[in-house]
């Protein structure tokens, strides 16, 4: 059985991901990390093991995406196809020092279709996440973190707290949408997010409170508790003071027992 591929950490998300030729006979795909090991090398000047350092890979995995890389976009020039840029099996950081990744809404709607990757192999569930108490955020529009699980076998396999560096709303959808998000488990959230979830094939389960851990868990034994028609409709507003972990908040959060 092959090892499985390790996660690429790409600092950047393309302002543009399609290039057309006058007359395209046919497209190549260049994946995001190929495209992230091109600006490494070629844009900033670092050399292999820079690159791969970057990349979190090893020199000869860096060696091979960069070579990958050089290869589709020569076959493009030389032979006049289209290039199209996404996908590929990427971490997303947000160490400023490297120059984060963007998280606007133009730069993440133009990205799409990075779950081609997913390939059936595992899940990846989000959850809205309150730092420092582990508790489920309960406005989606204004969660600072998202907290990512990788589920293989029916059990987590990792997981790893993403900041959203402050964008709110419609934004968020998008960026669950980049980061492979299949599930988002979450307190309350507003008709307009609800429908850029779907529209990016993100199952909704709303209405819960309490640890972001355990509402995981009962996900994945089929026992989570939520509300099928949460409604927030308090644009901008935050949750303080109502009483989530009673279920009595008239935002249309439910609580989970």
């Amino acid at each position: 059985m092959p090892r499985p591929q390790r996660k690429r950490t790409i600092y950047q998300i393309p302002e543009c991901r399609t290039f057309t030729a006058d007359k395209a006979a046919g497209e190549v795909h260049v994946t995001l990390d190929e495209l992230e090991a091109i600006r490494l090398m070629d844009q900033e000047g670092l050399d292999q093991s820079g690159c791969a350092e970057r990349l979190h890979v090893s020199r000869t995995t860096a060696q091979n995406i960069i070579r990958s890389a050089h290869a589709k976009i020569a076959d493009a020039l030389v032979n006049g196809r289209t290039i199209r840029i996404g996908g590929g099996n990427v971490d997303f950081s947000d160490d400023r020092e490297f120059g984060c990744c963007r998280w606007d809404v133009e730069s993440v709607s133009r990205i799409g279709g990075l779950t081609e990757q997913m390939e059936g192999k595992q899940m990846i569930i989000a959850v809205t996440y309150e730092n420092g108490t582990g508790d489920i955020f309960q406005h989606f529009g204004k969660t600072k973190y998202f907290k990512m699980y990788d589920v293989e076998n029916h059990q987590v396999a990792s997981s790893r707290i993403i900041s959203t560096n402050g964008q709110g709303h419609s934004a968020l959808a998008g960026i669950l949408s980049v980061l492979h998000a299949d599930v988002l488990i979450c307190g309350g959230i507003g008709g307009g997010a609800q429908m850029a979830l779907s529209e990016a094939g993100i199952k909704l389960y709303g209405g819960c409170a309490g640890s972001a851990d355990q509402a995981v868990s009962d996900f994945i034994a089929g026992k989570l508790q939520y509300q099928e028609d949460v409604r927030c409709d308090h644009l901008g507003e935050h949750h303080g003071g109502c009483e989530h972990e009673l279920g009595s908040c008239g935002h249309g959060c439910h609580n989970e027992q």
